[in-house]
């Protein structure tokens, strides 16, 4: 082979070599949920807006390896008050349930993750404001556990 063709394979070893370690990158991002991290830090952030935002992001660390030990008490930008007003967002009537439809998009767009996709009510197609709270927190809280056990 001549000195072209030698160039020409270094440069698509050296490329299939990038585009393996990107894909390496990738998966460690998302095995360790790094981009939920940042994401969480960030919407945390902008929502408090804290004078001392280093502060803040320290403690907001801090306070999630605490819930990591204890399993406990994960940081959300979300508590029961507000899922209870998305609830009377969605059932302005307040005839006292959802429809699953309205469930899911909900879920959805609070960033839950792992809730009930037929929660207690779903045959009826009417999830009540006590199985939405009780889910949207659990789904919130697996959302904001930012971690995962390696």
């Amino acid at each position: 082979m001549d000195y072209h063709g030698n160039q020409i394979s270094f440069k698509m070893d050296a490329m299939q070599e990038m585009k393996l370690k990107s894909n390496d990158a990738t998966e460690y991002l998302l095995k360790h949920r790094i981009q939920d991290l940042f994401n969480n830090l960030t919407a945390q952030l902008i929502y408090t807006r804290p004078d001392n935002p280093k502060a803040f992001l320290i403690e907001a660390l801090e306070n999630l390896q605490k819930a990591r030990v204890k399993k406990v008490n994960y940081p959300c930008l979300f508590d029961e008050s507000n899922i209870r007003s998305v609830f009377g967002m969605l059932d302005p009537t307040g005839r006292g349930f959802v429809t699953l439809k309205q469930y899911h998009e909900a879920m959805i767009t609070l960033g839950a993750r792992e809730f009930d996709l037929t929660p207690h009510g779903a045959d009826m197609d009417q999830i009540n404001l006590e199985t939405f709270t009780r889910e949207a927190l659990r789904g919130l809280s697996n959302s904001s556990a930012t971690f995962c056990n390696v």
